[in-house]
């Protein structure tokens, strides 16, 4: 193990130990969550109301070096709101460009399903080529750039779906979960006077960051795991129950993210085991099941559409050494 590889698996603790002295007995949701942020990717938290997405979001944010924005989705926002807009200068005589929320290295998006598709479609570029054009010019993003979203899967009144153009964008998408018994009891004492989230500094700064991220993209990616990931991608494409699989950015993130949990494992290479572990986070929200596999599960659709990945990672052969 190099010098570089010791310095990035501190780093990384680092991180996640901040995290977890604000989130209780989530090891595997900050993990991911760390995952997607190395991997330049965007991550999506799904799940109802007062689980601590917002909080998971804010952690992450406020362990790492470099600007953060919050934006608060709501009917009435506004695409410039998160874009920005051209004000006219009357003392220049010229139009003065404003940036907008979006104009930072960690971006939360607090419950970006009660925006309007309208205002929601104005993070698709921000998220797929890190800038924005605003009256005919681009205005690049900074870098690292990282969206973090969360949406309320059972609160339908006043919300508008994310289309699939949009969910594709996100590299993955978690669900906090319940706390367990003995986690909810440390943070009901932890919490009696005042919020943890008060003492979370940087723990990694911005160069840090960028040298996790470079060091991410150096991961050495075998044909032969190469092959299991594109059997992975192809089954999703042609199974009975799915009416919609995995996009060619679906194979592009995936294995990214896959270079990047390699990398926290002290690796320089991709095992088919960080494919199969992050199937089901990178997948399954872009899939779009049929009516009767619906049936069958008796879940959600997101419920669903996790059990077929599960099923194809298990039907995959995985390669040899």
């Amino acid at each position: 193990m190099t010098a570089v590889d010791v310095d990035v698996q501190e780093a990384a603790a680092r991180v996640l130990r901040s995290v977890e002295t604000v989130i209780d007995g989530k090891p595997d949701v900050s993990a991911i969550a760390l995952t997607v942020l190395i991997a330049e990717g965007h991550l999506l938290i799904e799940d109802v109301p007062g689980v601590g997405k917002t909080m998971l979001a804010k952690t992450l944010a406020r362990s790492v070096g470099g600007t953060v924005s919050r934006i608060q989705f709501t009917p009435d926002l506004l695409p410039s709101d998160v874009t920005g807009v051209s004000v006219f200068d009357q003392a220049s005589g010229q139009f003065e460009f404003k940036p907008g929320s979006v104009f930072a290295n960690l971006v939360i998006g607090d419950e970006i399903n009660r925006a309007s598709p309208k205002t929601q479609s104005a993070l698709l570029e921000c998220m797929e080529e890190g800038q924005v054009t605003v009256d005919g010019r681009g205005w690049q993003l900074p870098r690292p750039f990282m969206v973090v979203a969360t949406q309320n899967p059972v609160e339908m009144d006043g919300t508008y779906a994310l289309p699939e153009a949009q969910r594709d964008r996100f590299t993955a998408s978690v669900s906090m979960g319940y706390p367990d018994p003995q986690a909810e009891l440390a943070m009901l004492r932890s919490r009696e006077t005042r919020s943890p989230l008060d003492d979370v500094r940087p723990v990694v700064s911005l160069e840090e960051l960028e040298a996790m991220i470079a060091s991410a993209r150096t991961i050495y990616l075998s044909p032969a795991v190469e092959q299991y990931l594109l059997a992975l991608i192809t089954a999703t494409r042609t199974h009975p129950d799915l009416r919609l699989g995995a996009s060619p950015r679906a194979t592009l993130q995936l294995a990214r993210v896959a270079k990047a949990r390699a990398l926290l494992e002290g690796r320089d290479f991709v095992l088919p085991d960080d494919l199969a572990v992050l199937a089901v986070p990178v997948l399954a929200h872009r899939l779009l099941p049929t009516r009767q596999a619906l049936g069958r599960s008796g879940g959600s659709e997101s419920e669903a559409a996790a059990d077929i990945v599960r099923a194809v990672v298990a039907a995959t052969p995985v390669p040899r050494a």
